[in-house]
């Protein structure tokens, strides 16, 4: 049974950063890319950033291009994102997935629970 269990979400006022990780159990993390995801109230789940399963290969969002960095370690089965300047339109839940490499929810076998980011004014 693979689960995917996320950290580092909480308060931060605009501008500044947080780091989200995402911890995977089983043998096959390195074997699959992985993907951030957000949904905010009222709206539907919107892509943020993936990473192939090498690390080799990243792709983000036009909403955070240039502020927030996708990475992963292999050896520590975890994937993190890196999201500096962050605005009050980042507010969401923030869920990592495990798949094939892509921008659609549909490309992601397996999710985590979520966790939450709140980005004050």
């Amino acid at each position: 049974q693979v689960q995917l269990v996320e950290s580092g979400g909480g308060l931060v006022q605009a501008g500044g950063s947080l780091r989200l990780s995402c911890a995977a159990s089983g043998r096959t993390f390195s074997y699959y890319a992985m993907g951030w995801f957000r949904q905010a109230p009222g709206k539907e789940r919107e892509f943020v950033a993936a990473i192939s399963w090498s690390g080799g290969s990243t792709a983000y969002a036009d909403s955070v291009k240039g502020r927030f960095t996708i990475s992963r370690d292999n050896a520590k089965n975890t994937v993190y994102l890196q999201m500096n300047s962050l605005k009050p339109e980042d507010t969401a839940v923030y869920y990592c997935a495990k798949g094939s490499y892509g921008s659609s929810p549909y490309d992601y076998h397996y999710w985590g629970q979520g966790t939450q980011v709140t980005v004050s004014s």
